[in-house]
């Protein structure tokens, strides 16, 4: 989860492979600069939690959101623009999302939106973004209905907001992914589980709980915990008496890492397993020694192991950033890089006047190209076409690649 430097321009799709749209009945948006693209300056906006709890993952989105825009700047990715970015601290806040989402809007030289980390802020932006024709790209939320409705279960999946895409695959592999890997390669048949009551972890314990049982696996137990709560102790009661042989976590690692530390404490030594959000260092150091032998998967092939990663890890480094690109660093980059690819064959193609939003949000469908993760690009959703994902261990105190591949349903 983590990245690296400025993405070999030879490696992006010419701009020749975008074929613009029509951006439909919404208002179509300028973003105020009008004339040529002479020497303009047009902003990408990133949502985060850049306080607080998750904000490990938060800085590691704006600071490889701000490497994009100084690879694009010093390369002249576009001729005639300047790029900067404008960060907004959501803090995990719902409404404070919105609040942002609303100022963003209001900025008229902000063409694209890189963000939110949460899947329930995202929920509070969509249409606030949607109405202004601002295209929003997340490098990290996962729930399913976001793109496909709330009946995307049942097979009736309908695109919800025509401005918004994502980088990261959903929760409608990775859950089933893990149960996979929990129920065939690790042999586990009974699981307790857990979800913080907030959207992503409650998407995510329902489509690894379908795929287990599915599987021929059982349910022993299920408990809901409060997202912030410091005791614990009510649920690994419940998981000591229930005979699970594992279980498995819808959260994030402010509430994960306290939860193993809790149960092995207790002496229940049976696997904590979680998806994306746990996928940090800082759980390990909040759950200590208790996080050994705990699984996460997150999306995507580890950054460290891909060529296409290399410049930007090295890039990163140079450029002295205190923070770590952490978990989302690689498809931060690659979302911010898909709204520079997007404002480039718009200004190509109007002959070098500034790009309105909405013709930004229309180029953006049809982006394609090498980016840091591997191939960007987006299906009819609005969902990220890579669909590959990772199982991490703790091993020795530190996360370390256990199995790499695509959910085979």
């Amino acid at each position: 989860m983590r990245n690296r430097s400025l993405l070999a321009v030879s490696a992006i799709a010419v701009t020749g492979a975008l074929t613009l749209t029509a951006c439909g009945s919404r208002a179509s948006s300028s973003n105020g600069s009008g004339g040529s693209g002479s020497n303009t300056t047009v902003t990408i906006g990133v949502d985060a939690p850049l306080t607080g709890s998750l904000s490990a993952l938060g800085l590691g989105i704006k600071n490889s959101v701000d490497l994009a825009v100084r690879t694009a700047n010093s390369t002249k990715e576009v001729p005639g623009v300047t790029f900067k970015i404008e960060a907004l601290d959501d803090k995990k806040s719902p409404q404070q999302g919105q609040q942002n989402a609303t100022t963003l809007v209001a900025d008229q030289n902000v063409v694209g939106v890189v963000g939110p980390l949460n899947s329930g802020v995202a929920v509070g932006m969509q249409k606030i973004f949607n109405d202004a024709n601002l295209v929003e790209i997340s490098p990290a939320n996962t729930n399913p209905q976001l793109t496909q409705g709330p009946d995307w279960a049942t097979g009736k999946k309908v695109r919800q907001f025509k401005s918004y895409f994502r980088t990261a695959t959903t929760d409608a592999i990775q859950g089933p992914f893990a149960a996979q890997y929990a129920y065939n390669d690790l042999g586990k048949k009974k699981v307790f589980l857990v979800d913080n009551k907030l959207t992503y972890g409650v998407g995510l314990v329902s489509t690894f709980k379908g795929e287990f049982t599915k599987l021929g696996g059982k349910v022993v137990g299920e408990d809901h915990v409060t997202s912030g709560a410091n005791d614990f102790s009510s649920t690994v009661t419940a998981i000591k008496s229930s005979g699970a042989d594992f279980v498995y976590f819808g959260g994030e690692y402010p509430d994960s890492g306290p939860l193993t530390k809790q149960l092995k404490a207790a002496g229940v030594n049976i696997p904590l397993i979680g998806g994306d959000g746990m996928y940090d260092p800082t759980y390990i150091q909040l759950a200590g020694k208790a996080a050994e032998g705990d699984f996460a998967t997150s999306v995507g092939a580890p950054v460290e192991t891909l060529d296409s990663a290399k410049k930007f890890i090295a890039d990163y480094k140079a450029a002295g950033y205190s923070d770590p690109y952490a978990a989302y660093g690689g498809y931060s980059y690659d979302s911010a890089w898909a709204i520079i690819e997007a404002v480039k064959a718009v200004v190509a193609k109007n002959g070098g006047k500034t790009p309105s939003r909405s013709d930004v949000e229309a180029a953006v469908q049809n982006v394609n190209f090498q980016g840091v993760t591997g191939t960007v690009s987006f299906d009819e959703f609005g969902d990220a076409t890579n669909k590959q994902l990772t199982v991490y261990g703790v091993k020795g105190g530190k996360w370390t690649t256990v199995k790499t591949g695509t959910f085979s349903g």
